[in-house]
C-alpha cells in the first residue's frame, strides 16, 4: 500500500446557517472576478487604508464570489459552511480601523479556516463527518484565537477529505459526507487531493484573501500543488495543534494555503506562537521568525540547494517542467546539487503504525475536551455512527483505517514507540539532516507531486508521486510554490529544510516565484485540455 493511501496527507449546513443577511450581502457583492479578490493582502490593506475599500465590503465582495463560483455556476464546493457573523466582524474591524487602532498585517483581512479547526461561534466543527454536523465546539482552537486576535475575519469553513482523509484505504480526497465532493478549478471533474481540498480550490479560485489547511502527510502541499496555490507545512510544534481535530500528533499541524509566497508569510506569522495547551510549541521558542523580512527577491543568492533526483520520475511531463524551473533556480543565483535523499524506503510502514496508534487516543481527547456535548463520545462511537448511517457515509468508501485505529492499544505498545523512533530517525538524522549535512546544503527541492487525477469512485484516489513524506515524518517545514502547468492542470515545486527553517524557505520560495510568477487564475473547464 501507498503510504498516501492512508493519509492523501490533506454548503449544506453552510446554506442552512447562511440566513438572509448573508443572503442579502451575497446580493449586494459583486460576483465577477475582481481584481481586489485576486489581490494579497498588502494590496487588499494599502486599499483600506486609502479609504477605497472597507472589511465589510470585501466580504460581500467574497460572499458573492462564493455564491456564483462555489455553489452555483462551476460550483467547485470548496466552502461547507459560511459563518453567519462574518459581516458583523468585519464592520467591527472597520470600527476599530476609522478609531486607529490596527491589530496586525491581517486587520479586516477574509480568512477561510478547514473544517476541522474548532471555533467557538456559531459553525460547526466536524471534520467534513456527519457523526459532528451541527456541533459547536465549545472553545476556539489556538490557531482561531491567534486569528481572532490579529483581526482576521474567518469568513467560513472548508471542506476536506473526511477525517482528514484517515478513514478508508481506499478513500476519495475532497470527499466527505457533510460536505460532498470538491472538484479542482482547473478542471472540475479532477481531484483537489490531500485533505486540505477546500481551501486549496478556495484559494485557486479566489474565495477569499487566506485560506488555513492542516497536514499530517500532503494535506497542505498536496492540493496547494494540485490547486495552483502556495502551501506552508510548518516545522511540528511552530503552529499549535490544540483544538484541531487530530490524527497524529507527531505530525499533524496547521499551515498556510495562499496565492502568494507573501500572503503565507503573513499568515504563518499570525497563527504561530507558544500555546500552554500544546506542549511541542515549547520548543518553538525563539525560533518563529520575521517572515515577512525574509520576503527578498535575493532569497537564493549563494544558497545551496540539493536536487533529490529519487523524488523525480514518476511524470516524464513533471520532471520536464521541473527541470526548466531549476535553470530559473540557477539563474537567481542557487547553486545546485544532485542528491539522493538517504531512507526514504525505511518508514512507510511504521509511519502508518503510528499514525494509526495516535489517532484513536488523540481523537478521543479531542472529543472530550472541545465537544462533550456531541453525540459521539469515542472513535468507537464514529464507527458506530457510520455503520447505522452507511447509506450516506458508506456510499463511496469504507471505514478501514477508523476500525484498525480502534483496535491499536494506545501510546505505551511497543510496537507503537519503536514505529515513532525508526521514523524521528530515518527522517531526520539519517534522513533530511544526513543529506544537507552531507552535502552543506540550505534546503532540498523537488517536484511536489504529480497533476490532478480524475475522481474516481471505483478505483479511489491515484496519487502521481508525492516528496511530502520525508517532512511530514520528520516534522520538519515545507513549501510548495506554483510551477507551472501540464496540459492545463498545475504543478508545485518544493522547498523542504531541516527544523525551524521556515524563513530561509520562505525567502528561496518567494525569490523563485518573483522571479517565475507562474501562477494563473483557473479558468473552471470542464474537463482538461491535453494541449494545453
Amino acid at each position: 500500500m501507498d503510504r498516501r493511501d492512508f493519509v492523501r496527507l490533506g454548503v449544506a449546513a453552510g446554506a442552512a446557517a447562511g440566513t438572509a443577511t448573508l443572503a442579502s450581502a451575497a446580493s449586494q457583492g459583486r460576483a465577477s472576478g475582481s481584481s481586489i479578490l485576486e489581490a494579497g493582502v498588502r494590496e487588499q490593506q494599502a486599499q483600506m487604508q486609502a479609504g477605497k475599500l472597507t472589511s465589510a465590503s470585501l466580504v460581500k465582495q467574497y460572499l458573492a464570489r462564493i455564491a456564483a463560483i462555489d455553489k452555483a455556476g462551476p460550483a467547485i464546493n470548496a466552502v461547507i459552511e459560511l459563518n453567519p457573523d462574518a459581516l458583523q466582524i468585519a464592520a467591527a474591524m472597520d470600527r476599530e480601523r476609522k478609531a486607529g487602532k490596527l491589530r496586525g498585517p491581517l486587520h479586516g483581512i477574509p480568512v477561510l479556516i478547514k473544517d476541522n479547526i474548532a471555533t467557538a461561534d456559531k459553525m460547526s466543527t466536524s471534520a467534513g463527518s456527519l457523526a459532528l454536523a451541527g456541533v459547536r465546539a465549545s472553545r476556539d482552537a489556538f490557531v482561531a484565537e491567534r486569528l481572532r486576535a490579529a483581526g482576521a475575519v474567518i469568513l467560513g469553513k472548508t471542506n476536506l477529505s473526511e477525517w482528514a482523509n484517515m478513514r478508508s484505504t481506499h478513500s476519495v480526497s475532497g470527499w466527505s459526507g457533510r460536505g460532498g465532493q470538491t472538484r479542482n478549478p482547473y478542471a472540475l471533474d479532477r481531484n483537489t487531493s490531500g485533505s486540505s481540498s477546500g481551501s486549496g480550490a478556495a484559494m485557486a479560485a479566489s474565495l477569499a484573501t487566506l485560506a488555513i489547511g492542516t497536514e499530517t502527510d500532503g494535506s497542505i502541499v498536496s492540493p496547494a500543488s494540485t490547486c495552483g496555490i502556495v502551501g506552508i507545512k510548518p516545522t511540528l510544534g511552530l503552529v499549535s495543534r490544540s483544538g484541531i481535530i487530530p490524527i497524529a500528533h507527531s505530525q499533524d499541524t496547521a499551515g498556510p494555503m495562499t496565492r502568494s509566497v507573501a500572503d503565507a508569510a503573513l499568515l504563518l506569522a499570525a497563527i504561530c506562537g507558544v500555546d500552554t495547551a500544546d506542549a511541542a510549541t515549547a520548543d518553538s521558542r525563539g525560533k518563529s521568525a520575521d517572515y515577512a523580512a525574509a520576503l527578498r527577491t535575493d532569497g537564493l543568492k549563494g544558497k545551496r540547494i540539493g536536487v533529490a533526483r529519487n523524488f523525480f520520475g514518476s511524470s516524464t511531463d513533471v520532471d520536464t517542467l521541473i527541470e526548466k524551473e531549476l535553470a530559473v533556480l540557477k539563474a537567481q543565483g542557487a547553486i545546485l546539487v544532485d542528491v539522493k535523499l538517504p531512507n526514504t524506503d525505511k518508514y512507510g510502514d511504521s509511519e502508518l503504525e503510528v499514525l494509526l496508534g495516535e489517532f484513536r487516543p488523540d481523537l478521543d481527547a479531542w472529543l472530550a475536551g472541545y465537544a462533550a456535548h456531541a453525540p459521539v463520545k469515542t472513535m468507537a462511537d464514529v464507527i458506530a455512527f457510520n455503520d447505522k448511517h452507511a447509506d450516506r457515509e458508506l456510499r463511496h468508501f469504507g471505514q478501514e483505517h477508523l476500525v484498525a485505529a480502534q483496535a491499536k492499544p494506545g501510546l505505551e505498545d511497543k510496537a507503537y514507540r519503536e514505529a515513532l523512533a525508526n521514523n524521528r530517525r530515518y527522517a531526520r538524522e539519517e534522513g533530511i539532516d544526513q543529506i544537507l549535512r552531507a552535502e552543506n546544503l540550505d534546503a532540498l527541492v523537488a517536484p511536489t507531486g504529480g497533476v490532478a487525477w480524475l475522481t474516481d469512485y471505483i478505483n479511489g484516489d491515484h496519487y502521481g508521486g508525492s516528496f511530502s513524506s520525508p517532512a511530514a515524518v520528520a516534522g520538519y517545514p515545507h513549501v510548495t510554490v506554483p510551477a507551472g502547468y501540464v496540459h492545463g492542470l498545475p504543478v508545485g515545486l518544493s522547498f523542504v529544510g531541516t527544523a525551524w527553517s521556515e524563513a530561509s524557505l520562505i525567502g528561496m520560495a518567494y525569490a523563485y516565484e518573483q522571479a517565475t510568477r507562474r501562477r494563473r487564475a483557473p479558468a473552471y473547464p470542464a474537463t482538461v485540455n491535453v494541449r494545453a
